[in-house]
């Protein structure tokens, strides 16, 4: 079984016992149980429900492992003959997750 969420404007495709690095959940600290309630598909074989948008019911409940942060970006800014340059970093924060289960509406699979 497998469920599309959607956390921090992208989709993401988990399956129970994967872990996931999404974009910072400020809520949550590590070894806490965080829900992700925007269900956009579950499939289970060869059923599949498709929210529209969400599917009512269902949710994800992972744990956090840990809130860390990117590799550094550079982002670098030139203009030629003008003699102007810019260099700046970017370090984007993040959140692990450990995905635990999926809980189902039952009646919309079976």
């Amino acid at each position: 079984m497998y469920a599309i969420i959607k956390s921090g404007g992208k989709q993401y495709k988990v399956e129970e016992g994967i872990n996931l690095v999404v974009e910072k959940l400020s809520e949550a600290e590590a070894n806490q149980e965080v829900v992700l309630g925007e269900v956009l598909l579950l499939a289970s074989g060869e059923k599949v429900v498709i929210g529209r948008p969400l599917v009512k019911g269902s949710k994800v409940i992972a744990k956090v492992i840990a809130q860390k942060r990117a590799p550094k970006v550079l982002v670098f800014k030139r203009k030629p003959k003008k003699g102007y340059k810019k260099l700046q970093g970017h370090r984007q924060y993040l959140t692990e997750l450990e995905i635990t289960k999926i809980i189902v509406n039952a009646e919309q699979i079976y």
